[in-house]
């Protein structure tokens, strides 16, 4: 590690990080702030992007964040993700690129290595509600919603909106609403 990658993350998990959320008073200088020390640790930085309090990535190597795009208040993102461009995303969402092994039952699951990493991938203009939880692999497409505290396990499609434990389709946003 380069040693100004390592006082960008020093200055980002010891003091950006802790910063106001950008909904306060403060907004603009401490979006700023935390802005301008994340384009260095990302993989790739689109502009006008916004990392809001709180925001864990590890040291964010393997994340490439598009264009007017955010990490939400006390996210948590694990692996190798990939936002698109105008991604929306709550309080709390928790990305997981990896899970424990368990198959081997000779073995303590604590001793047992970890699955292959599986990206997830989410596409441009996708909102992703407070608490939701995204699952190795998964893949939401351009226009999606999904619902505040889903477990998404498997592939979201352009347009979708999803929502529960796990994550079902409950329409397409282009499609006809029923009448109530």
């Amino acid at each position: 590690m380069s040693p100004g990658r390592a006082v960008r993350l020093l200055l980002y998990y010891l003091v950006a990080r802790h910063l106001p959320a950008s909904n306060t008073r403060l907004t603009g200088w401490t979006a700023r702030v935390r802005r301008a020390v994340c384009q260095g640790l990302f993989q790739t930085c689109g502009d006008r992007v916004n990392i809001e309090h709180g925001a864990y990535f590890g040291d964010g190597s393997l994340i490439d964040i598009g264009d007017d795009s955010g990490l939400g208040v006390d996210c948590q993102i694990y692996g190798r993700v990939t936002l698109g461009r105008d991604v929306m995303m709550g309080p709390e969402v928790i990305m997981i690129t990896r899970n424990h092994g368990v198959d081997r039952t000779d073995h303590p699951m604590r001793l047992q290595p970890d699955a292959d990493e599986r990206p997830i991938v989410i596409g441009d203009d996708v909102w992703i509600g407070t608490r939701a939880i995204l699952l190795p692999g998964v893949t939401v497409g351009d226009g999606a919603v999904v619902a505040a505290g889903s477990v998404v396990t498997h592939p979201v499609p352009a347009r979708a909106i999803v929502g529960g434990n796990p994550a079902r389709l409950i329409r397409y946003r282009d499609a006809p609403r029923a009448p109530r």
